[in-house]
């Protein structure tokens, strides 16, 4: 008598994913997936639509500078309430936020002329939900793997996420050229809602209840005094609030020019800053299989390649060098990005992780709106090839002091608990999503 066919097709199933691979960190991996793929192209759209509404270069960096300012000010509350509450309840909230704001400047632009004010409310509240969104996620995907496989648990992790990245930048090009920047928006609000139902299904029960604290200023001071008494935390955030503001400037505001002026117009930028997504896949992989034993001091070596795309414009390179120095930045800021989260990981208590998540993002990007503002008139007083100079020694400069820390030279791996005392990582439930770019963490 034949045995059952659910039997077989269930074990089939678990066969096809890794054992550490458990149900949330396959939710959270195909959430961050759609998310990537609408947000990379509604970026795209949400320029293009400032520029067809009769906007001008200043009002699309009035929309972009919306989105940021939020981000920076909500950041540590967002930190705060995730470790407070059930993260996954923030982060389909947050979801349902970006999905009604999308969907909201997707009707705008279909329907009519969108005034600036009302693209710049519609993109702040855009910014206000990841503000609460980054620190949940990023604390859900720390507690959703073990030891001894998170390592290649991030970098498949990021290496699925910038993948869809790129799709998603790709196929919004496409789409704004076929059908215009509201259905390209329309997407985005569509894969917020998908992604937020992923997310309801994660399962927290593994986290232990939060014991009553003093209130909101009370967990903020905690996750304070977790941050500021970590050296290796603080010096590395300190060095990204320069590496992230500078390449920024360089990358928003100059990347482009050069791009006009040396280079032939905006598709060897474009081509270039392909390059730089496929090297985080690239260096995705390379982490799959590669552990290194002094994680912070190789982490932290592979900044100093962020000063290359700088220089290469400064030069400038032509396509074909830029592409491969943008190609070998982006490799090198995986390598950063899975080791970084690998030592947050092992260092950080799980009960603590969103909110020096918090502290580490709004360190991170606290100084971006400030640079790309004064880019211009740096240009100016300077000149363009001087402030190139200035971004790329400014990378070399910060990533140098860091390794004057001990804790950066010094921290290593931590060997994996032995079995026996361990949970199981297929039954270890799973966090959310990390800092894409050049952010740590």
């Amino acid at each position: 008598m034949s045995s059952p066919p659910t039997a077989p097709s269930r074990t089939t199933a678990h066969r096809r994913r890794p054992a550490w691979a458990g149900r949330n960190y396959t939710l959270l991996t195909g959430a961050a997936v759609v998310t990537n793929l609408g947000s990379h192209g509604a970026l795209i759209a949400s320029a293009f639509a400032v520029l067809e509404a009769g906007g001008s270069g200043g009002d699309v960096g009035l929309v972009a500078a919306a989105r940021t300012l939020p981000l920076v000010l909500f950041l540590l509350i967002g930190g705060a309430l995730a470790d407070r509450l059930p993260r996954h309840h923030v982060m389909v909230a947050a979801n349902a936020l970006n999905c009604v704001s999308q969907a909201a400047f997707a009707v705008l632009v279909l329907t009519g002329h969108p005034q600036l004010w009302q693209m710049m409310l519609l993109t702040a509240l855009c910014g206000t939900g990841q503000a609460f969104f980054n620190p949940a996620a990023e604390g859900m995907l720390l507690s959703s793997v073990s030891g001894e496989h998170a390592n290649r648990a991030f970098a498949l992790f990021r290496m699925a996420m910038n993948g869809a990245g790129i799709g998603g930048a790709a196929l919004g090009g496409a789409m704004i050229a076929a059908i215009g920047p509201g259905w390209v928006l329309a997407v985005d609000a569509a894969a917020f809602a998908i992604a937020g139902a992923l997310r309801a299904f994660l399962d927290v029960s593994h986290v232990a209840g939060r014991a009553p604290g003093g209130g909101l200023l009370a967990d903020l001071r905690e996750g304070w005094v977790e941050f500021r008494t970590r050296p290796w935390l603080w010096s590395i955030v300190l060095q990204f609030s320069v590496v992230v503001a500078v390449v920024g400037a360089a990358e928003a505001v100059y990347g482009p020019l050069v791009a006009r002026d040396r280079l032939g117009g905006p598709a060897p930028w474009g081509l270039a800053l392909g390059f730089f997504g496929i090297g985080t896949v690239a260096g995705a992989v390379l982490m799959m299989v590669w552990k290194p034993r002094r994680l912070l001091l190789v982490a932290t070596l592979c900044v100093f390649p962020l000063a290359l795309p700088s220089a290469g414009l400064a030069i400038p390179l032509p396509v074909w060098g830029l592409c491969t120095v943008m190609f070998v930045s982006g490799t090198a800021i995986e390598v950063f990005g899975v080791n970084w989260m690998t030592t947050m990981h092992q260092e950080i208590p799980e009960e603590k992780f969103s909110r020096v998540s918090a502290y580490d993002w709004f360190g991170s990007v606290s100084m971006l709106p400030l640079a790309t503002a004064v880019a211009g008139p740096v240009e100016s007083a300077f000149g363009r090839t001087s402030a190139l100079w200035g971004c790329a020694a400014l990378v070399v400069l910060g990533t140098a002091a860091v390794l004057f820390v001990p804790d950066v030279r010094r921290m290593t791996r931590k060997p994996a608990p032995p079995k026996a005392a361990s949970v199981p990582a297929a039954t270890v439930p799973d966090p959310a999503d990390a800092p894409t770019g050049v952010t740590p963490g």
